[in-house]
């Protein structure tokens, strides 16, 4: 993060530079992403009132009070904290908007999924391979991403065939200091190619460009959808190894949702793993949701709801998916490969699901949303039944 880091540095030199000369600027008559006096404007974010929305870069936080204003509940969230002091400053009380001074991806981590998350120009300055995975979770299903780049500077330089960062220059107004910035200037083929890779839908490009013929600043604005369903992948193209063919998968559920951790290949998962043997499938979900993730249950507490059937090459795979509604602890990370454990709302699951963990869920809750390849499920009857 070196180079984002330098980048905050930057924003603070420019945050408090504005403080210093007490700029006053009016309040927001005319929405852009970019260059003054160009379209397409606030319409290209569809209707805002009574939607979750997410300014990511916000600034001084003049475009995330104007949404506010037609009655969205904003959080504007800007890395520098001197930019962070100027929107306190003047927006502090102002009803339906919420200042926050953080990393863009910290907060997405931690943040509840919005319906509209959009950024004027300053998406690029976050390196997108630790953006794009936060921002596809940061959605709900269904939610949109609108996001203004740069796409050839004032000099005529055109963007990169490659993602990574290279330096432009920021322009104090009032100043006659130039400050070199790192930014992820990309074609638009790059940029697509990095939403559709973290399962997000490029829907439109818009082209905006400087309107004066001796200006050849030139912007992107791209309008992004997640999709309504919750897509599953595997981890890798290898079958699992023999001795991981029978398994638990822990569906561990309550008022917050239900219990998800990250893989450190990507994927989101249910706890589980490999039974042992002599245990039953209740006392090996009991040790796994313990050895992963720290909670405690008891076996009587366990259903198991059934089992699970398909095949991964030449390996027979069987999974039982169990449900636990009990339990005591607070989610933690306590084996290397997976971490990052918290509750996520059925209706705004995290993305890509673990194949199994994905199957099971849908043994659990058929309405669920989510694609994953076919897998037999035989469930048990319940107790009494």
């Amino acid at each position: 993060m070196t180079a984002e880091k330098d980048t905050v540095d930057i924003w603070n030199t420019y945050g408090t530079h504005q403080i210093t000369r007490g700029l006053q600027l009016p309040e927001l008559d005319r929405w852009d992403w970019g260059i003054p006096e160009t379209g397409p404007g606030i319409n290209a974010l569809g209707e805002v009132a009574g939607l979750r929305v997410l300014d990511l870069g916000s600034g001084l936080g003049r475009q995330a009070a104007h949404l506010a204003a037609l009655g969205a509940e904003v959080t504007a969230v800007d890395a520098s904290p001197a930019q962070h002091q100027r929107a306190l400053a003047r927006y502090r009380d102002h009803p339906g908007l919420h200042l926050v001074c953080a990393d863009a991806v910290a907060h997405l981590r931690d943040a509840d999924p919005y319906d509209l998350i959009y950024s004027v120009g300053s998406l690029p300055y976050l390196d997108p391979n630790r953006l794009m995975p936060a921002l596809a979770d940061g959605l709900r299903p269904g939610g949109r991403l609108v996001f203004s780049a740069l796409h050839t500077n004032s000099d005529g330089v055109g963007p990169s065939n490659e993602v990574s960062a290279r330096p432009e220059i920021l322009r104090l107004p009032g100043s006659t200091q130039d400050h070199p910035v790192n930014m992820w200037v990309l074609r638009a083929q790059l940029w697509e190619d990095l939403l559709v890779q973290h399962g997000l839908t490029l829907e439109s490009v818009t082209a905006i460009d400087a309107p004066a013929a001796d200006n050849a600043l030139s912007y992107r604005l791209y309008t992004v959808r997640r999709s309504n369903r919750v897509p599953s992948r595997p981890r890798t193209s290898a079958p699992p190894p023999p001795n991981t063919a029978l398994g638990v998968g822990v569906i561990v559920h309550g008022p917050d949702g239900v219990l998800l951790g990250r893989h450190r290949r990507r994927t989101w998962e249910l706890a589980g793993g490999t039974v042992e043997p002599g245990e039953t499938f209740a006392e090996a979900a009991v040790r796994e949701l313990f050895e992963e993730a720290g909670l405690v249950a008891e076996p009587d507490d366990v259903e198991v709801l059934g089992t699970l059937l398909d095949r991964v090459g030449d390996i027979v795979r069987l999974t039982v998916p169990a449900l636990i509604t009990r339990w005591s602890g607070i989610p933690q990370q306590r084996e290397e490969a997976i971490g990052s454990w918290r509750f996520w709302p059925l209706d705004a699951l995290p993305q890509p699901l673990f194949v199994p963990s994905a199957q099971c869920l849908t043994a659990w809750n058929p309405a669920l949303p989510l694609d994953h390849p076919p897998a037999h499920f035989q469930p048990y009857a319940s107790p009494g039944r």
